[in-house]
């Protein structure tokens, strides 16, 4: 009877000490496991608090008193990460997604919120900071967590602008990312528009958090040459130079011509333009010898995507509603930046452009007077205003056409795709 007691009470104290440990069997097909479960290989800190993060058990703990953002070593775009998570009482942590290695993860990147949504401290917050929320721009469906010291699965899907969160099975979010329009979330969230990033767990306590069975399913594809992501539109379609014409004065001069005088100009000018911008290869090519593309119609608030290529030396830019510019210029100082403005920021925030002869891509966010620009998949200008360089006293142009811009320059751009933005509705006045 002592023996079998015994044997009873070891067989249970066994079972236990399992149940806190790491539970990972073999990987589901097609998912590879992240985490060793003995240290912190294939992983990077930044921002190290305290013991940073720890390994106990084969579990990655974030201490009440560590933390930092630990992130893989590599990008990913397209993909489904998988995980178990517990968080001690007021547990707050994150998941970091198609994050740069650097900055606020919840804002340059996107923040998949961890949160113990029971504890009376979080009983004010936003609807867009509980848990499994995509932090301030996709509000989670509460109640899928289970209480402080139990553990969670958590599976975030993201493929293009689609992203969706499960939490011990329910889905919390689905979002598409296109679908988010408010001027004030796109500027204060740049890191929602980037393809790809780290993948990173954001600690900062109040209190212990762990993690588990960590692994991952790429899904990424090879992007074809202008083929539009969902979402977009092409306005180069890798053929012929249909919807794009040549620059006829600017803005002011426009306005004052008779509809039947800027036609005729316009003729002309797209008469000569066939002489020097024509299509190679998939690509929108320039001599240098001519003037600006244009755009056949003009765009408000827009995401444009376009590669673009230079020789050394050379020189052109993106000229927005008409106005220039985005600039593009082999030089120290670095392209996409407004070049022209005055009393607002014209600089980059560091040099991101590839050497000359090789390929860039401009991901370039315009929604009121404000610019973002990604300069391969580097925040170089983040929600500046864009100053009227026609006419200096007044604001932006509410609309206008894109320019690709001509400066003496060999030029090259492909895959050129626009999303419009229409912002939502003014709410009801108070």
């Amino acid at each position: 009877m002592y023996r079998r007691h015994t044997l009873s009470v070891l067989i249970s104290m066994t079972a236990l000490a399992l149940a806190t440990r790491s539970v990972a069997g073999p990987p589901e097909r097609g998912f590879v496991s992240i985490f060793n479960g003995r240290d912190l290989t294939g992983w990077e800190l930044v921002g190290k608090a305290g013991p940073g993060y720890i390994v106990e058990d084969g579990v990655l703990v974030a201490p009440a008193d560590g933390g930092g953002n630990l992130y893989t070593a590599r990008d990913y775009s397209d993909f489904v990460f998988r995980f178990e998570f517990k968080v001690d009482k007021a547990g707050n942590n994150g998941v970091a997604i198609r994050a740069p290695f650097g900055g606020d993860a919840a804002y340059v990147g996107m923040e998949v919120q961890i949160l113990d949504d029971y504890d009376p401290i979080y009983a004010n917050l936003l609807p867009g900071q509980y848990c499994g929320s995509i932090y301030r721009v996709a509000p989670a469906r509460r109640g899928a967590t289970k209480p402080a010291g139990e553990w969670n699965t958590e599976e975030i899907t993201a493929v293009g602008r689609r992203v969706q969160v499960k939490i011990n099975g329910k889905m919390v979010v689905d979002a598409d990312l296109n679908k988010v329009t408010d001027r004030e979330t796109l500027l204060e969230h740049p890191g929602m528009l980037r393809s790809a990033g780290r993948i990173g767990f954001l600690g900062h306590g109040p209190s212990r958090v762990e993690f588990r069975n960590i692994r991952i399913q790429d899904l990424a594809k090879p992007e074809r040459p202008n083929v539009p992501p969902a979402g977009f539109k092409a306005l180069f379609n890798g053929k012929n130079l249909r919807g794009w014409k040549a620059l006829v004065g600017d803005p002011p001069s426009r306005a004052r011509m008779a509809p039947d005088k800027l036609a005729e100009a316009q003729a002309a000018a797209n008469e000569k333009m066939g002489q020097h911008w024509s299509v190679q290869d998939g690509a929108i090519v320039y001599d240098g010898k001519n003037n600006s593309l244009c755009t056949a119609r003009d765009y408000g608030d827009f995401e444009l995507l376009v590669d673009w290529k230079i020789p050394p030396g050379g020189d052109s830019g993106i000229y927005l509603r008409g106005s220039p510019q985005v600039q593009i210029w082999d030089n120290p100082e670095g392209s996409g930046a407004l070049y022209n403005n005055q009393k607002n920021p014209r600089t980059p925030a560091r040099k991101a452009d590839n050497a000359p002869g090789e390929w860039n891509r401009f991901r370039i966010l315009m929604v009121g007077d404000k610019v973002t620009v990604f300069l391969n998949d580097v925040l170089v200008t983040n929600a500046v205003t864009m100053e009227n360089y026609w006419e200096r006293d007044k604001p932006i142009y509410p609309t206008g056409q894109i320019e690709l811009q001509h400066h003496g320059s060999l030029l090259y751009f492909r895959n050129i795709y626009l999303r419009e933005i229409v912002p939502p509705p003014p709410g009801p006045a108070h």
